[in-house]
Formats: C-alpha cells, sequence, structure tokens
C-alpha cells in the first residue's frame, strides 16, 4: 500500500489538473480534532487568487473528484476553502493487518534510498568523564541514525573525539600530580578496574582545571605540556597512550550499555576521528588559504575575519602555531568526505557551540562550498537538573554513567515491589527501563530545548515517559501471551467499530507517516508524541472494551488491534533506541 499522504496529495493534484491547475507540492495535515477527518488540505486557499475561482468552490471540485478513490470513505469541502478525508474502513483494517505481517519491516519505505548520510554524534574527549552532554549527543544521533535507515539510506556514523588539546595537558598533568601525592605509579593505576581508571582520570583532569586556573606555575607548566603533546615527545608517550586507551574503552562500554549495535570488531562507529590526526590537515588548510584572504595574521595568530559576514571573529591557528578547534573542524571535514563521498554530512553538539560552527561553516563555504553545503548542524539542548547546569570544569559533574546507575538504582525499587517479574529477570529489565527512561526523557520534547532530568517524571508509569510506552508493549504481551491470532479476518464481516476501535486504527494507520516526517525534520521527538499519544488510545480500548471474553470475530479484531499496537510500539521504540520488556 502506497504511503498515504502522498498517496492524498497525488489526487490531489489530478483533481487540480482537472481544473486546469498544475502544482508541485500539496500540504497534507493531520486535523487536531478527528472530527476535522483523518487528513485535511487547505490547497484550495492558497490557490484560489492564481485560477480566479472562490477557494470553497476549488475544495468541492477535488472532494467530488476524491470521492472514488478506493481509500477514501468520506472527503468534505467546508469553508473557507478546506477539504477534509476520512479513510475507509477497509484501508484501516488492510493496514492494521499489514502491521502484524511486516513486523519490524512495517514502517520502513525508500524515501531515501540511494542517499549516503554521515552522523557525527557523541564525541566525548579521552581523559575526560563521559557526560550527560555526550550522553543526550548519542541518544539524539544515534535515533537519526535509525531513522534514516528505516528510510533506506546507506548511514555511516561517525565520533570524533579531542585526543589532544588543554584539556588533554590539564589531566596529564593533573594525574602525575595526583599520583605523586597518592604515592601511586602509572603500573599501580594500570592494575585498577576500569571504572576506577576513569575516576581517576576524571579526579586528575579536575585538579589541573582548577590550577590552570588558580596557579601561575602550573598554568605555565601545562601550558608547556600541551606543546610536547602535540609534538609527540617521549617524555609523556607511555602516560598519554594508556590515558587515551582507557577513556576508549570506557566509551565502548558506555555505547555497549546504551543499546548501539556493534558494526565492525566490536566497535560501534563506522568512523573514529581524533583530533591528533585531522588537526594537521586543517592547519594546512588554513595556511594554504592565508594568501587568498580567506583567513589573516593579526597578532601572532591567524584569524577568520567573522565581522565581515555578520558573524564574530575566531581564531584558527593560535600564537604557537597550533590548529585551534576551528582549524581541527576544517581537517575534519576533509577527511570525512575523503572517506564517505557523503550526500549529507549532520553534526550533532550541545547548542551552545551553534555561534561556533556558524562560522566554521562560512570558511568552510569559503573553501569548500560542495562540503558546507551538504553540512547540517545540530545543537541539541542542555541537560540540567532541578538544582542547574552541571559543569565538568571542576570536577563537579554527574557523568552519563552515574545517571544511568542513579536511575537505575530507583527502578530497582519499583521492580523489586512487583510480584511480577522473576527475581532472575529484574536486572534485564531494570537495565531496559532505565536506559530507555533516560534516552526518552532527552529525546521527547525537541532536540533544541533544554532539558530538566526530573526522575520522578522520567519513571512515570502513567504519564508521558519511556516506561510508559514500554508498560504499554508489556501490556499488549501479557494479553497476547496466551491467544492464538487469527488472521482470517475478513474486513467485509466487520460490521459496526466501537469509537475506541476507529480511534486505535486511525492512529496505527500514521505510523509511516510520521517516520518520515520525523527523518525529514530530524525530530525523534515526533515520534515520540506518536508512540505517546497511540498508548494513550490503547490503554483506553484496554479499559473500555473486552479483548478475549467476546463474540469471535471481535475478539478476531481486537487481538489484531491488540497485536498490530504492540508492533508499532516496539517498532517506534527502536527507532528511538530503546528496547521492549514483555512483563512490567
Amino acid at each position: 500500500m502506497p504511503m498515504i499522504k502522498d498517496h492524498i496529495a497525488a489526487k490531489i493534484r489530478d483533481a487540480l489538473k482537472k481544473i486546469g491547475c498544475e502544482v508541485t507540492v500539496v500540504e497534507i495535515e493531520e486535523p487536531v480534532n478527528r472530527a476535522f477527518g483523518d487528513y485535511s488540505t487547505s490547497v484550495a486557499l492558497r490557490l484560489a487568487k492564481t485560477i480566479k475561482q472562490q477557494p470553497l468552490i476549488i475544495a468541492k471540485k477535488i472532494a467530488e473528484e476524491i470521492l472514488a478513490d478506493k481509500y477514501i470513505h468520506k472527503a468534505e469541502a467546508v469553508k473557507p476553502g478546506f477539504v477534509n478525508f476520512w479513510l475507509t474502513k477497509d484501508y484501516l483494517l488492510k493496514q492494521t493487518k499489514d502491521i502484524v505481517l511486516k513486523k519490524t519491516e512495517y514502517g520502513k519505505t525508500s524515501v531515501y534510498e540511494n542517499k549516503k548520510i554521515l552522523i557525527e554524534f557523541t564525541d566525548p574527549n579521552p581523559f575526560k568523564e563521559f557526560h550527560i552532554g555526550h550522553l543526550y549527543s548519542n541518544t539524539v544521533g544515534e535515533s537519526l541514525a535509525r531513522l534514516y535507515q528505516t528510510l533506506s539510506a546507506d548511514i555511516k556514523r561517525a565520533n570524533y573525539q579531542g585526543d589532544v588539546g588543554m584539556h588533554v595537558a590539564k589531566s596529564i598533568w593533573g594525574l602525575k600530580k595526583q599520583m605523586k601525592e597518592d604515592g601511586l605509579s602509572l603500573a599501580d593505576i594500570e592494575k585498577k578496574e576500569l571504572n576506577e581508571k576513569i575516576k581517576y582520570l576524571g579526579k586528575s583532569y579536575a585538579l589541573g582545571a582548577t590550577l590552570y586556573e588558580t596557579d601561575q606555575q602550573a598554568k605555565d607548566e601545562i601550558t608547556q605540556l600541551n606543546k610536547k603533546i602535540y609534538d609527540k615527545n617521549p617524555e609523556i608517550t607511555d602516560i598519554y597512550e594508556k590515558g587515551r586507551r582507557w577513556s576508549l574503552e570506557y566509551f565502548e562500554k558506555i555505547y555497549d550499555r546504551l543499546g548501539m549495535k556493534a558494526v565492525h570488531g566490536g566497535k560501534h562507529f563506522d568512523f573514529y576521528y581524533f583530533e591528533s590526526l585531522v588537526g594537521g590537515k586543517g592547519l594546512d588548510l588554513v595556511k594554504t588559504f592565508i594568501p587568498k584572504g580567506i583567513f589573516e595574521k593579526s597578532q601572532g595568530a591567524i584569524i577568520f575575519p567573522g565581522e565581515k559576514y555578520g558573524l564574530h571573529t575566531r581564531v584558527f591557528i593560535n600564537s604557537l602555531g597550533l590548529p585551534t578547534y576551528e582549524a581541527k573542524e576544517l581537517g575534519l571535514a576533509i577527511k570525512k568526505s575523503e572517506d564517505f563521498d557523503y550526500d549529507q554530512s549532520i553534526v550533532v553538539t550541545g547548542n551552545e557551540i551553534n555561534g561556533y560552527f556558524k562560522v566554521l561553516l562560512k570558511s568552510l563555504s569559503l573553501i569548500r562550498p560542495d562540503l558546507a553545503a551538504k553540512t547540517v548542524h545540530i545543537g541539541h539542548g542542555m541537560v540540567k537538573l532541578p538544582e542547574g547546569k552541571m559543569s565538568s570544569r571542576t570536577g563537579k559533574i554527574i557523568t552519563g554513567l552515574s545517571l544511568i546507575e542513579q536511575t537505575k538504582k530507583e527502578v530497582m525499587k519499583i521492580i523489586e515491589k512487583s510480584k511480577k517479574i522473576d527475581l532472575k529477570d529484574r536486572e534485564t529489565i531494570a537495565e531496559k527501563v532505565t536506559v530507555g527512561a533516560i534516552k526518552y526523557s532527552l529525546l521527547k520534547n525537541g532536540i533544541g530545548h533544554d532539558v530538566i532530568f526530573d526522575m520522578k517524571e522520567t519513571l512515570s508509569l502513567e504519564g508521558n515517559s519511556g516506561p510508559y510506552l514500554q508498560y504499554t508493549y508489556a501490556r499488549c504481551q501479557s494479553v497476547l501471551r496466551n491467544c492464538q491470532l487469527d488472521y482470517n479476518l475478513n474486513p467485509d464481516d466487520i460490521g459496526f467499530l466501537e469509537a475506541e476501535e476507529v480511534s486505535l486504527l486511525r492512529a496505527l494507520a500514521k505510523y509511516p507517516d510520521t517516520v518520515c516526517l520525523a527523518g525529514n525534520n530530524l525530530s525523534p521527538h515526533l515520534i515520540c508524541n506518536y508512540l505517546y499519544d497511540l498508548s494513550q488510545k490503547f490503554n483506553y480500548f484496554y479499559q473500555k472494551l473486552p479483548i478475549i471474553k467476546t463474540e469471535k470475530q471481535t475478539k478476531r479484531l481486537r487481538l489484531l488491534l491488540t497485536t498490530a499496537t504492540a508492533q508499532v510500539v516496539k517498532n517506534g521504540l527502536f527507532l528511538l533506541g530503546i528496547e521492549t520488556v514483555d512483563r512490567m
């Protein structure tokens, strides 16, 4: 069956062509009030002046023409020029049956077939802990990757990490000082469990970052150490390589825990880029374009004069001759295109660097306009606790892992009160519910918004939360566990449909269009909105109508609706990077 929105739009174009008006774009909307149909269009209002007819007359001609379509039960023109459409019972039932037959394939389309899309996300820096911002970026990026894969794009995941720079110098300087104070050697640290190593690195970074700001001698030493790191000085090779390795191993364990599937060799990204490798490429690129006036010398540094373009000026090569983040990003853009000849490159970061990316993309447009045109930056909001924003500079931070553990502790308290879950299953269920709760809380309000992480709201089984959706799936499974689904459901044999059944049928039919809309608009929250609405409709249906204890044909229909709901919830949660559970 076709994508129903596309099908209706095509039929409207055909109707308009018959009255001498050819259009390429027809907007199809979903009325908030279901009394106005499953879909609606205002195209008649837009075209009235062009074809010099009253919009209501145009709307009536569209309605008359499209009413003959096999998927349309009713088409109604209403003032001042809207056309409302209702889908046929036959279409809705066939669509629901299609969900059950296609299973995980339901919702997949070829919208982005033959399109190559590179998505860069997460980007944690070695020598620093994986903080909640990285967790947010990972959640957004992974969801976008899954959305595009469902729309048939060739997706590659990329992870860009700062393994050189002042943060590394601060961490290594702090590590050496901390080990001296604790009477430990690098070999002693090496013997610790990975989580302990990471905590020690985080503590060392906080020490280095604090003294860099308050102690001039420490600042001078850290600055000198930074140069040694860039120069690959043998004095620091051992401590640098070990610290870098610890961090990267730790990050992979987190990706696994977040439900990312390993791409190859146990790794979770197709490409891993590091500042130490792209910095030189960016440095050479900036130097090449100085004579062409794109970059300028200023007080011993090389800058991009952003004021010329209504932006702000940024340093691309500092006075020590080292590339800054900006120059490294230019090198990264070139390297990405060499590795994967993409049609689009999406970069997911926190929105605090939105201004930085505007400057970066402008400079890239003057060097490689083709790459700049294919690059999209998405700035997600900040994650805050009720008491305010979190910062890693001083070490006063809740890391991504500690947020997971704190949430899981609360989940276990809830699970332990339940007699429905076997002891052997509690750990697995708690982990899935925890990750699902966190991811959903980060995605549900839209990427650009800040998130206040409220534990009670996040874990609610009654509100707009991940656990509520997982509970809906588990409820469906409890109904279906001892029932055999009968596929011999003939739409012609279905008589009167209850309002709750119609509502659920309509909601299920909208899933493919929702997936397309979410992908086209880089908006996973649209999947969240849809799943919450679907779950509410199913739970109301469940409460109002008997599913098992009813006559045979009605039972068939309601089991079909329950099976389809479970499948769509499962498919939709997958797009958000969330796993389902069979019992809650």
